[in-house]
């Protein structure tokens, strides 16, 4: 049984994502998978409000060091993005605007001044040992404006990989949201 599975895998960009054909030029892509246990929801829409809320203290302080040093260059802060008006409250999961959603994914991204975004959170299932598994893929795709975009990318780059990576690990540690049980 691998529903305790926490390992998560660094993966090629997935060619079904929207996020593979976000932009003609990307200056980050990187793909991330982490088994799901066979009665999790299926819900791309879900599973990314769940892993987006999982964030650990250590990357909640890298995000106000973060807001702290951007707020000079003119640059959206996590707090400006996580208060948007009433009217689109419902159009974001945490930092991100929905952009796009379908039966397996969710789109959600940012765009700014030094550079546009899209994370894809997207539902698949793989062949694993001749067996059918649930997958959570999550793929992120950045395209730089300018010289501050890059030189902000290449910085947190680093830091933007150990954050999805645990936030994965930490939602997969707090158990899956899974589909009801009818009686």
């Amino acid at each position: 049984m691998h529903d305790n599975d926490w390992s998560v895998a660094c993966v090629a960009l997935p060619s079904e994502s929207r996020a593979a054909r976000a932009y003609a030029t990307t200056d980050l892509a990187d793909a991330y998978a982490i088994r799901l246990p066979k009665d999790a929801v299926t819900d791309p829409e879900l599973l990314a409000r769940f892993l987006f809320s999982q964030q650990a203290p250590w990357a909640a302080g890298l995000m106000r060091a973060r807001d702290t040093l951007v707020a000079g260059f003119g640059l959206k802060t996590s707090g400006q993005l996580k208060s948007p008006s009433a009217k689109s409250r419902h159009d974001r999961i945490s930092i991100f605007k929905i952009y796009e959603r379908d039966t397996h994914e969710i789109l959600l991204g940012e765009d700014d001044k030094h550079l546009d975004s899209r994370v894809s959170v997207l539902h698949q299932t793989r062949t694993v040992s001749a067996e059918c598994a649930p997958y959570l893929v999550v793929s992120t795709v950045v395209h730089c404006h300018n010289l501050l975009g890059r030189t902000y990318i290449r910085l947190i780059a680093p830091f933007h990989r150990l954050i999805i990576q645990s936030n994965m690990r930490r939602a997969a540690r707090a158990g899956w949201p899974v589909l009801s049980r009818t009686p």
